[in-house]
């Protein structure tokens, strides 16, 4: 059992940023590819981001891609997504995941553990 616990979610202004972080408390947490989901009111849960077991690779949903940035500290057990130039359609809950794939993957499916989450709403 992996415990995921996010943080850093808020209301923030059209344009402007927050900082997600997960913390992943235990041994394992780099042998876990990582991810960030989120969802709207209404809607399905859809992919945001991922990251690779050691870093060196992540992969973005078009939506967010050069406004996020997702990554990972080994030795603190921590994931982050920086989130900058947010947008009104970017309001959220968010999610962190860790999954036992050894690679990056975009699908639900392919993440083991979920966080209970963090809203993030952008006011326009």
């Amino acid at each position: 059992q992996v415990l995921l616990v996010e943080s850093g979610g808020g209301l923030v202004q059209a344009g402007g940023s927050l900082r997600l972080s997960c913390a992943a408390p235990g041994r394992t947490f780099s042998s876990y590819i990582m991810g960030w989901f989120r969802q709207a009111p209404g809607k399905e849960r859809e992919f945001v981001a991922a990251i690779s077991r050691g870093g060196g690779n992540t992969y973005y949903a078009d939506s967010v891609k050069g406004r996020f940035a997702i990554s990972r500290d080994n030795v603190k057990n921590m994931v982050y997504l920086q989130m900058n130039s947010l947008k009104p359609e970017d309001t959220a809950v968010y999610y962190c995941a860790a999954g036992t794939k050894s690679i990056v993957a975009v699908a639900k499916a392919a993440y083991d553990y979920w966080g209970q989450g963090t809203q993030v709403t952008v006011s326009s």
